[in-house]
């Protein structure tokens, strides 16, 4: 009960110290107030690296050009937009220490996934805001069904890509990943 009756004390104190104090006011960043506020968002592609950042990922991915841009890049998390061609395909891929998450943001298309990559036990059509989960060490590829580009959003744990990647074309991206 002691013990009690010092904190309560100690608080009360300190709460009337705190008030007679002045205080600095630091910048806020507020948050938008309506939906007009939120549709004039303002994309900057690049690598957000691992600052804090709040971003509209639709609007980041619907932007994104490229075939492939690092969004942001942690010690353990990546973020990556994609822009696939009609017709083209991220690319037979296996990753055998990272899991991947993929959102479609636009466009349609066909998810293949298996154990070797020459046989896809796993096919889904997918579409506009679907969600693939690729484990790791699975075989995987999504290819672009549609009439216009397939815009995906990819977070990749732990990072797969280096910081500040941005590669424009599929053949780019394969480039730099032999080397």
């Amino acid at each position: 009960m002691k013990t009690y009756s010092v904190l309560v004390i100690s608080f009360l104190l300190f709460g009337i110290t705190a008030c007679n104090q002045p205080t600095k006011q630091e910048p806020v960043n507020e948050p938008a107030t309506n939906e007009n506020e939120l549709a004039k968002t303002d994309v900057l592609l690049k690598d957000y690296g691992q600052e804090p950042v709040v971003l509209d990922i639709d609007a980041y991915t619907l932007s994104n050009n490229s075939f492939r841009t690092a969004l942001w890049t942690g010690n353990n998390l990546q973020v990556t937009l994609m822009s696939i061609p009609v017709g083209g395909d991220i690319g037979l891929e296996q990753h055998l220490q990272t899991e991947q998450f993929l959102r479609i943001e636009d466009g349609k298309g066909t998810v293949m996934m298996g154990d070797s990559k020459d046989s896809f036990n796993f096919n889904q059509i997918v579409s506009k805001d679907f969600a693939v989960f690729v484990p790791a060490g699975k075989w995987h590829n999504i290819v672009n069904t549609g009439d216009k580009p397939l815009k995906i959003y990819s977070i990749y744990s732990p990072v797969e890509h280096p910081y500040g990647t941005v590669h424009q074309t599929q053949k780019e991206a394969e480039k730099a990943e032999r080397h």
